[in-house]
């Protein structure tokens, strides 16, 4: 807990000397974590392929890792490597990939997250409705459209041309919608009602490491 509230005291400095570099840099570092998450997740289930005998009924990550690979989570390319006992490489390119746009996403982020501040003023006489009016523009509005960026960036700095983003939008875009809208409706109000402001972007950046792992899941397993 000392170094938790070290690390708070820190971003705080940081925060009020810099906000938005400090948001640019904590969301570069957020997105390289949740990208290391999945490629470890990508590397346990092919162990856990290769291991003799299948998944071990007392393994729970196993197990875990199983059932989200018969969901069509991991790449279909990944399902045996070329060599059978080692597993894959860690793709720092990937990595890279995750950690620019966490990046260059900050500054939009920090801006929208301004503007639903003072277009919705949370006060002690109203706050209820100006939270939700936030949820229902934040998920309406910029959820689908950061997806949108989201896949578009990965695709093209994968080498993608067009056909490749709309490819990536017909397969993998509404299937992530659909999830976002099972998460994140929640966690921003919780965000809005809860939060104080300084900690709204870092609170939904810590919630964003799994949710980042799985959209790089999502992403690579649309790769040939």
């Amino acid at each position: 807990m000392a170094i938790v509230g070290r690390l708070i005291a820190k971003f705080n400095s940081y925060y009020a000397d810099k906000p938005l570099l400090t948001i640019m840099v904590t969301n570069a570092v957020l997105g390289g974590i949740a990208d290391t998450v999945a490629q470890s997740l990508t590397a346990i289930r092919l162990r856990t392929v290769r291991k003799p005998g299948g998944v071990d009924k007392d393994d729970f990550i196993s197990i875990e890792i199983h059932e989200m690979d018969k969901k069509g989570l991991f790449p279909a390319g990944e399902i045996l490597s070329p060599s059978k006992n080692l597993p894959p490489p860690f793709d720092f390119e990937r990595l890279t990939r995750f950690m620019s746009y966490g990046f260059i996403m900050s500054p939009v982020q920090y801006h929208w997250f301004a503007f639903l501040s003072r277009a919705f003023p949370i006060t002690k006489v109203s706050g209820t409705v100006p939270v939700m009016k936030r949820v229902a523009f934040d998920q309406l509005m910029f959820a689908p459209l950061g997806l949108a960026c989201f896949f578009t960036f990965m695709t093209v700095a994968e080498g993608g041309g067009r056909r490749a983003v709309a490819r990536k939008f017909q397969d993998v875009y509404l299937p992530a919608l659909k999830a976002n809208f099972m998460l994140w409706p929640a966690v921003q109000l919780l965000n809005f009602r809860v939060m104080p402001i300084q900690f709204q972007i870092p609170f939904v950046s810590t919630i964003g490491i799994a949710w980042t792992a799985y959209l790089s899941l999502t992403n690579s397993s649309d790769e040939a």
